[in-house]
């Protein structure tokens, strides 16, 4: 399958320069697409730089700051114009391992679309503190009781998708943009029939700059699983 890993940017120019080369030295034949939010430290300018010597290397530019989900949108339509037959989502601050990429690729090609799960057997995390983990684990709990599909990991952000699955839910229909996106993306998915199966990751922390996890987007995503479900 020809495979684009997607990873969204807003000053990210700490780990870019790192995230790019190890992901490519995976030898899995997979191409990169940065999203980019105008970011005001350079990363653009640091990944149009980088394009110069790998031609793997692509980049989707935005005006301005405009949410997580927005985000991956885009660079889920950009993919399929493109004629990219397999989407990876991916961080750029190494909280997704560049190790796991291959594993869950291979999830995906089985499948119809990959979950990397913290919570199945062989999954994990690193660093987290007590509050975090509560807020991750009772967020997928909650989300499994509400939505009644047997997934693990309903907040996770490192998954894979064959670009049938992503036409068929309709990228126009998702509402969710910060926490919720992940969950949305994959309720919408299980309703549609799709196959999914979740590839044991190994989740750490963020090894610099600042996360983007805050009060309200936890809010979010916690109202807007009702409305999700009666939707």
């Amino acid at each position: 399958m020809k495979n684009l890993v997607v990873i969204p940017t807003y000053n990210e120019k700490e780990n870019i320069q790192a995230i790019v080369p190890a992901v490519l030295a995976q030898n899995l034949g997979v191409e990169i697409l940065v999203v980019d939010d105008n970011s005001p430290d350079g990363t653009g300018a640091i990944v149009r730089e980088m394009q110069k010597s790998l031609p793997q290397l692509h980049i989707l530019s935005r005006p301005g700051k405009q949410g997580l989900g927005k985000a991956y949108i885009a660079g889920f339509r950009w993919a399929m114009d493109h004629g990219f037959e397999g989407i990876i989502e991916m961080d750029a601050d190494f909280s997704h391992r560049p190790e796991d990429l291959g594993p869950l690729i291979k999830t995906m090609e089985a499948n119809d679309f990959a979950v990397g799960s913290r919570y199945v057997d062989g999954g994990r995390t690193v660093n987290w503190g007590l509050i975090r983990k509560i807020i991750s684990r009772g967020g997928g709990i909650y989300s499994r009781l509400i939505l009644g599909f047997p997934l693990n990991d309903w907040t996770g952000g490192f998954n894979a998708w064959k670009k049938e699955v992503l036409h068929g839910i309709d990228l126009s229909t998702v509402e969710s943009n910060g926490y919720s996106f992940q969950i949305e993306l994959k309720y919408k998915a299980l309703k549609k029939g799709f196959k999914g199966a979740e590839s044991p990751i190994v989740f750490e922390d963020r090894r610099v700059g600042q996360s983007k996890m805050s009060l309200k987007i936890v809010l979010e995503a916690f109202y807007r699983v009702w409305l999700m479900r009666f939707k």
